[in-house]
């Protein structure tokens, strides 16, 4: 739970704890899909803007620069969350970046990464970092319903 909302987590995936993405085999290409978590969908709420700033392609490194996101709540600069070549942009999403908030674990996923995904969690560990850090987030929602 967080606070009085329901967040789900997939356990057929990985999870990037720096930047809450969802990580996710794709079948056939050796990369991982990535996607935005329920608990960063439910902190972003509403995205309706999306930018990248390197091509596919490319090769990043984890922590590297790599988009812009705006929604309700926040902007935010998008960070790769893992060393590897970024193969593929999820294009739909420039044109219309509100499948996130409908469709994060499905059709809102945001790019695709070759590499290893020896950094990125299991559901076990990613539900025991999202614990550890509850106090902090809950004074971030707090904080959003004021507003």
């Amino acid at each position: 739970m967080m606070g009085q909302y329901e967040a789900r987590f997939p356990t057929d995936r990985r999870y990037a704890k720096k930047n809450h993405t969802w990580a996710q085999r794709s079948e056939g290409r050796g990369a991982w899909r990535f996607g935005f978590s329920a608990y960063a969908v439910r902190l972003l709420q509403d995205v309706y803007f999306l930018d990248w700033q390197v091509e596919e392609g490319v090769n990043v490194t984890e922590g590297q620069e790599i988009g812009f996101i705006e929604s309700k709540k926040a902007e935010s600069d998008l960070y790769a969350p893992m060393t590897g070549r970024l193969v593929r942009f999820n294009g739909e999403l420039l044109d219309d970046p509100s499948t996130i908030n409908v469709d994060n674990y499905g059709a809102g996923w945001l790019f695709e990464i070759e590499g290893d995904g020896q950094n990125l969690m299991t559901p076990e560990e990613y539900l025991a970092h999202l614990e550890s850090v509850w106090e902090v987030t809950q004074r971030t929602i707090k904080g959003q319903m004021n507003e």
